[in-house]
C-alpha cells in the first residue's frame, strides 16, 4: 500500500509573476530610499525635536532622587516588575493549560487597539498589556520626579508622552494585527505600496518625515476649493486682496476684511460650499474682503511684522476705504493674524487712527504667559535651532511648523496616518481639510524670531509692551468694540489663555464666546451641521474657571450670534457693491495667484 504525504503547495505562474514583480519593485524603492536618506541635512533641533539634554537632568534627577528617598524609587520598581511578573506568569499558565486565549479581561478601550485581535488573541493581547504596563510606570515615574523646575517638568511629561505613544505596538508591522492581515491579503502588495508612500512622503520634504495627510490629487484651488465667487482688487509684495460677489441684492454699509493666518492658507475659511464662513457671510448681506498672503521664499528673509502691519493690514485697510468710500471697516483676525491684528489696533490707537469700527479675534492669543503644551517649543534650545534654520534658508519652512503642530496631536497626525500609509498601504483620503493642513506656508525669517522670541517666549505685548515701529504697543491700547472667539479644546492657542489676553484689553464693549471642539473645527462650524454648540458669560471680571462655570450654553453654531453682534456695528443697508472700482480694476478671479504658491526650499 502506498502512502500519501503532503506536500507544500507550490505557487502558481502568476503568483511567482508577482512576487518577482514586487522584490524588483522593492529593489528599486531601496535605492531611491538611500538617495533621498543621504541627502537630508544633519542634527538640528528643530528639526529633530527640542529639549536633546533634559533626559540627561532627568536622569540626574531621578537618581538624586534615588538617594534622598530610596523608598520611592524602590516602590516604582518593584510596582513596575510586579506588574510585569504577575502579567508574564498568567501568561505563561494559560498557555501551560493549552488554553490559547486571552485573559477575560481584555484591559481598558483604546482606539488604537480597535482589531479584534488585541482581545482574543493570546500573543497580541499579552503585547498590548505590557505596552499599558510600560506606559503606566513611565508616565509615574515622572509624574514623581523632584527637584526639577516647573518649566523642565512640563517638557519631561511631553517628550515622556511623545515616548509612550511612538512605542504602542500599533506602530510596529510584527506587532499589528490590522497590517499583518492586510500583508496576506495582498500578498505583500500593501507593504510594497507602503513603501513607496513613505519614500515618496521622503522624497517630497528632503528626507524629513512628514506623513502626507491627503490626496492631494483629488483637490483644485478654485473648482472643488476656494470656490466663492469673488475677485483680486488689489495686490502688492505682502498680499492679495479678494473682494467677494456679493449674492444679496443689498448690503451692510460696513465692509468687513478678514485677515487669515499666514501659517497656511486662507481658503480653510472658504472650504467647500457647505461649510464657506466667507460665503456664509455674503449671504447675510455683507461686502466681504478677504487677504490672501504671498508664500514667503528666501529674498523675504527681513521681512517682519512691521511689514505685514504696514503692507498688510494697513494697507488691506486703506484700499477697502477707498473702494467702498467709507471711513472705516469691521476687522477680523485669526490665529497668529489676531494677534497681529491685536497689533496693529494698539499702533493705531497711538497714531489716532479711528478706520478700524470693530475687531473680531478667532483663537487668538495675545497673553503668552502660560504657554500650555507649546512649553517645548519655547525654550532656547528650540529656538536657538530656529534660529540656526533661518539663518541658513532664509525663512522657517513650513515642514518644522507642520511638524510642530504635528507632535501635539501625534497619535491622529503622525502614528494613525503612518500606519494607514506605510503599513496599510492606504492612499490618503480626499479630505478638505487635511488637504489644507498640508497646503502650508513659510514664514519670513524676521517675522518669526519676532514672534517667537518677544510674543511667544518674553511675552512682552502683555507685559510691558511690545516695540514696533516707534512705539511700545500694549494690549490696553485695544479700546474698539471686540468680539472674540476661542474653542473649548484648542490644543494651539488654550481657550483660558485667549481669555486672559482679551480680559487686559481696554476695550469698555467685549464679547467672548467660547465654541466647543478645536483650532480649526470650532471655528469652521456652520449653523447647517447642527453640530457643536457654544458658551456666554457677559461678565468678563471673572476668574477662567468661573466664567465657565456660570456661562450659558447655546445650542449649534456660534456664527448667527456673532453676526447679530457685528450688524450693529455694520450701518444700514446700501445697494450691493461689485468688485473692484475705476481706479481697483479687477486683476484675476478668486481665489488669485498667491494662494497657489507653494512652500518648497
Amino acid at each position: 500500500m502506498t502512502t500519501k504525504t503532503d506536500t507544500p503547495d507550490i505557487p502558481s505562474g502568476e503568483t511567482l509573476e508577482r512576487m518577482t514583480h514586487n522584490l524588483q519593485k522593492v529593489e528599486e524603492l531601496s535605492e531611491r530610499l538611500h538617495r533621498v536618506m543621504a541627502t537630508r541635512q544633519g542634527h538640528n533641533p528643530a528639526l529633530d525635536g527640542p529639549g536633546q539634554d533634559l533626559f540627561g537632568k532627568a536622569a540626574q534627577s531621578y537618581w538624586a532622587e534615588a538617594v534622598n528617598n530610596p523608598a520611592k524609587v524602590l516602590e516604582h520598581q518593584m510596582s513596575y516588575w510586579s506588574e510585569t511578573m504577575k502579567h508574564f506568569v498568567q501568561a505563561q499558565q494559560t498557555l501551560a493549560k493549552g488554553k490559547l486565549s486571552a485573559p477575560e479581561d481584555p484591559g481598558p478601550s483604546d482606539r488604537r487597539f480597535s482589531n479584534p485581535l488585541w482581545d482574543t488573541h493570546p500573543y497580541f493581547n499579552f503585547v498590548k498589556q505590557q505596552y499599558l504596563i510600560n506606559a503606566q510606570a513611565l508616565t509615574r515615574a515622572v509624574e514623581d520626579v523632584g527637584d526639577l523646575d516647573p518649566l523642565e517638568k512640563n517638557r519631561l511629561k511631553y517628550f515622556a508622552r511623545q515616548i509612550v505613544d511612538m512605542m504602542s505596538p500599533t506602530n510596529f508591522l510584527a506587532t499589528n494585527p490590522d497590517a499583518l492581515e492586510r500583508a496576506i491579503e495582498t500578498e505583500g502588495q500593501s507593504l510594497v505600496q507602503g513603501l513607496e508612500n513613505l519614500i515618496h512622503d521622503l522624497e517630497a520634504n528632503n528626507g524629513e518625515l512628514v506623513v502626507k495627510l491627503a490626496d492631494e490629487e483629488a483637490f483644485e484651488l478654485g473648482r472643488n476649493i476656494a470656490t466663492t465667487p469673488g475677485s483680486v482688487v488689489f495686490r502688492n509684495r505682502m498680499m492679495e486682496l479678494i473682494q467677494y460677489t456679493p449674492t444679496t441684492d443689498e448690503v451692510r454699509r460696513t465692509p468687513l476684511v478678514i485677515f487669515p493666518p499666514w501659517i497656511n492658507k486662507y481658503y480653510i475659511l472658504d472650504l467647500k460650499a457647505q461649510n464657506s464662513l466667507v460665503k456664509w457671510l455674503t449671504e447675510q448681506g455683507y461686502t466681504v474682503f478677504m487677504v490672501s498672503w504671498i508664500n514667503p521664499d528666501p529674498t523675504y528673509a527681513e521681512i517682519g511684522l512691521e511689514d505685514y502691519i504696514e503692507d498688510g493690514y494697513l494697507s488691506a485697510i486703506s484700499e477697502i476705504k477707498t473702494i467702498t468710500g467709507e471711513k472705516q471697516v469691521n476687522a477680523v483676525g485669526y490665529c497668529i493674524a489676531g494677534t497681529t491684528l491685536s497689533l496693529t489696533l494698539s499702533l493705531m490707537k497711538q497714531r489716532g487712527d479711528k478706520s478700524v469700527k470693530s475687531a473680531t479675534l478667532f483663537t487668538a492669543l495675545t497673553d503668552f504667559s502660560d504657554q500650555g503644551e507649546f512649553t517645548p517649543f519655547l525654550t532656547n534650545d528650540f529656538i536657538d535651532g530656529i534660529e540656526e534654520e533661518i539663518a541658513d534658508k532664509g525663512v522657517l519652512p513650513s515642514v518644522i511648523m507642520a511638524r510642530t503642530f504635528s507632535f501635539l496631536r501625534s497619535n491622529d497626525l503622525i502614528y494613525t496616518p503612518a500606519i494607514k500609509s506605510y503599513m496599510m498601504g492606504e492612499t490618503p483620503p480626499a479630505f478638505d481639510l487635511l488637504y489644507w493642513n498640508g497646503d502650508g506656508a513659510n514664514l519670513p525669517g524676521k517675522m518669526a524670531k519676532q514672534y517667537l522670541r518677544g510674543l511667544c517666549q518674553r511675552n512682552e505685548l502683555a507685559d510691558g509692551g511690545f516695540e514696533l515701529m516707534g512705539h511700545r504697543l500694549k494690549l490696553s491700547d485695544i479700546t474698539v468694540p471686540l468680539c472674540a472667539i476661542a474653542c473649548e479644546t484648542d490644543h494651539i492657542a488654550a481657550w483660558k489663555d485667549s481669555y486672559r489676553g482679551v480680559q487686559q484689553m481696554g476695550s469698555k464693549d467685549k464679547t467672548f464666546i467660547v465654541t466647543q471642539s478645536g483650532h480649526i473645527a470650532g471655528i469652521v462650524n456652520p449653523p447647517s451641521r447642527k453640530k457643536y454648540g457654544h458658551y456666554t458669560n457677559p461678565d468678563l471680571s471673572l476668574d477662567h474657571k468661573d466664567w465657565l462655570e456660570d456661562a450659558d450654553f447655546n445650542e449649534g453654531s456660534w456664527w448667527p450670534r456673532w453676526e447679530a453682534w457685528l450688524e450693529k456695528r455694520s450701518g444700514k443697508q446700501i445697494p450691493a457693491r461689485i468688485p473692484g472700482d475705476s481706479s481697483h480694476p479687477v486683476l484675476c478671479d478668486a481665489p488669485g495667484t498667491y494662494v497657489a504658491g507653494k512652500a518648497t526650499l
